[in-house]
């Protein structure tokens, strides 16, 4: 019998979510290219931007970044790249979580990467 996934609840669990996207991310033939030479993120950085933004956004706690949305949308906009990361962000959401929040990271994800239209 299956265990039934916990939804998005601690600070923990963003930090899952967040570094499985971005392994996704980085294993990408399609993203990792983008995200490594033209966005050039440095990944340490960019990973404490994302757990404080995902905190922020998911509960309501104030981000220490200062940077409403992380850097991360340095690719064409209506693409296949922005369906290709909100892809890559809903399955990491969904092979770790299910409910409310991650429902609602789902969601803001999809308005994050389309807003870059």
């Amino acid at each position: 019998m299956p265990t039934a996934l916990p939804d998005i609840r601690t600070e923990g669990d963003i930090k899952v979510l967040v570094d499985c996207f971005c392994q996704k991310v980085n294993q990408d033939a399609l993203l990792s290219p983008i995200f490594s030479a033209v966005a050039a993120v440095h990944w340490p950085n960019h990973l404490t931007s994302l757990y404080d933004y995902w905190s922020s956004t998911l509960f309501g706690r104030t981000n220490s970044t200062g940077q409403p949305i992380p850097q991360q949308l340095a690719m064409p906009a209506r693409s296949q790249y922005q369906r290709q990361w909100i892809g890559l962000f809903s399955k990491a959401v969904e092979e770790n979580f299910a409910g409310d929040k991650a429902e609602e990271a789902k969601v803001k994800a999809r308005s994050i990467a389309l807003s870059a239209e």
